[in-house]
């Protein structure tokens, strides 16, 4: 080796591979996990076959949307479109569009590009996830899923009464009964000038009582000082001038149209002064209804007229009214209803199908079709392993049967059946079957 000639060196062992970090949802979104969903699917049967009682069709909308459509149809100063909405720009074409925070801007959107209305009035819900950036709480997350009811082309109060009736039948099949209905109406478009102007001046009078937030306010958008929990401007909420004293002729007669409505129905409900809406478009009637079940009131539900609304997006002008129903916030009030019975209900197989030995899992796999076909619910087992660990499996499934299909049984062309609640096993002839278990949940999801 000369002296030039490079020494050679050991080869370097390989760097270990990293481990990916693992990544974690969007905060205030969260994930519907498989065991809490089955309450979940339980409230929604209940909330669509309740909607459809009444004549309401589905519409579906895009998630996303113009952002131009909620600056004009909610209105610029108002909390959603100054703080809360998932604005961005199309990185393909630049145009900027928003997650919608709402549904129903969207609805009506659609109803004017696809001439609805050309046939004459719409009843039509829809549902799916709405989005706001605001402070992730219980029963309030930055993606949230909501139930939407609009009755499109109706003018007399007679619509908002129904919908308020819907939802009192909602509440009864719920079984919830600490729930409280406050309406109010908040006039035409002149009757809010007028009390506008005198909101202004109140306030302007107090100034010193107000914050950062309703001083911001004052002039841009006054009725929302109406909603502010700030203590010290309480006494000057409370003394404000009432906008329900301000209402015209036509505005007064809807609004003693919806009451006689509620009270001929035997609808109880509290003539709230300070309910408004935060959105816009809203006009006359207005409603909320609240509950104090989990301690605090909240409100589970809140809608409204909203006659101007087809006009302000370019399209005819046409009534309409609606409401949105929080599906997080109704599903805690439920469960707290519920209470131990909550997990009693929702999926659950009827059946779970074990097979003893490899033999018997085409049989098994063709008696599981043939009790579907017959509509019950059933799991057959999956993954092999022992007869003693697809019984620990059966037992976990929530399922009231097992369904044993063993070599000797479906040869004498039985199986056996055990009782899973009372641990009572029989044989019963496979034709037999389907009426054995009939009794059994009829709601299923696989484990």
């Amino acid at each position: 080796m000369t002296p030039n000639t490079p020494v050679p060196q050991p080869a370097k062992a390989p760097k270990a591979a990293q481990k990916p970090q693992a990544l974690q949802g969007v905060k205030g979104m969260n994930d519907l996990l498989p065991h809490d969903s089955a309450l979940q699917e339980a409230l929604e049967d209940i909330v669509r076959d309740v909607f459809r009682s009444y004549g309401y069709r589905l519409v579906r909308t895009p998630i996303v949307e113009p952002t131009g459509l909620f600056v004009r149809g909610l209105g610029e100063v108002t909390d959603i479109v100054e703080k809360e909405m998932y604005s961005f720009k199309d990185a393909l074409n630049g145009d900027s569009l928003t997650l919608r925070p709402e549904a129903t801007a969207g609805i009506a959107r659609s109803a004017i590009e696809h001439n609805w209305l050309y046939n004459g009035p719409q009843r039509v819900w829809t549902v799916g996830a709405m989005f706001r950036h605001e402070k992730p709480q219980k029963g309030r997350y930055r993606q949230f899923h909501q139930f939407d009811v609009e009755a499109l082309g109706f003018e007399g109060p007679d619509v908002e009464a129904e919908q308020i009736m819907l939802l009192a039948r909602l509440w009864k099949r719920l079984g919830l009964h600490n729930v409280e209905l406050h309406i109010n109406s908040i006039g035409d478009a002149t009757e809010r000038g007028v009390h506008r102007e005198q909101l202004i001046a109140h306030f302007e009078a107090h100034l010193a009582s107000l914050d950062d937030e309703a001083k911001r306010r004052l002039h841009s958008n006054p009725l929302r000082l109406l909603d502010s929990k700030h203590p010290p401007m309480q006494a000057v909420i409370t003394t404000a001038p009432k906008l329900i004293d301000m209402l015209g002729e036509a505005s007064l007669a809807h609004f003693n149209g919806l009451r006689a409505q509620l009270d001929a129905a035997g609808i109880a409900y509290v003539i709230n002064p300070r309910l408004v809406r935060g959105m816009d478009y809203y006009n006359r009637s207005v409603f909320e209804w609240v509950t104090t079940a989990l301690g605090g009131e909240i409100t589970i539900t809140g809608g409204g007229r909203y006659d101007g609304l087809f006009e302000q997006l370019g399209g005819k002008p046409a009534p309409a009214c609606g409401f949105g129903l929080g599906l997080e916030r109704v599903m805690l009030v439920w469960q707290h209803a519920l209470g131990e019975r909550a997990a009693q209900l929702g999926a659950k197989p009827a059946a779970y199908i074990v097979c003893s030995g490899d033999a018997m899992t085409a049989p098994a796999r063709a008696l599981a079709e043939q009790l579907r076909d017959s509509g019950a619910h059933c799991v057959l087992h999956a993954g092999g392993g022992s007869f003693k660990s697809q019984m620990k499996k059966a037992d976990a499934s929530g399922a009231q049967f097992a369904i044993i299909v063993g070599e000797a049984e479906w040869a004498s062309g039985q199986v056996a059946v055990k009782n899973l609640l009372t641990g009572v096993q029989t044989a019963t002839p496979i034709e037999a079957l389907a009426a054995a278990i009939a009794v059994a949940a009829v709601v299923a999801v696989a484990p």
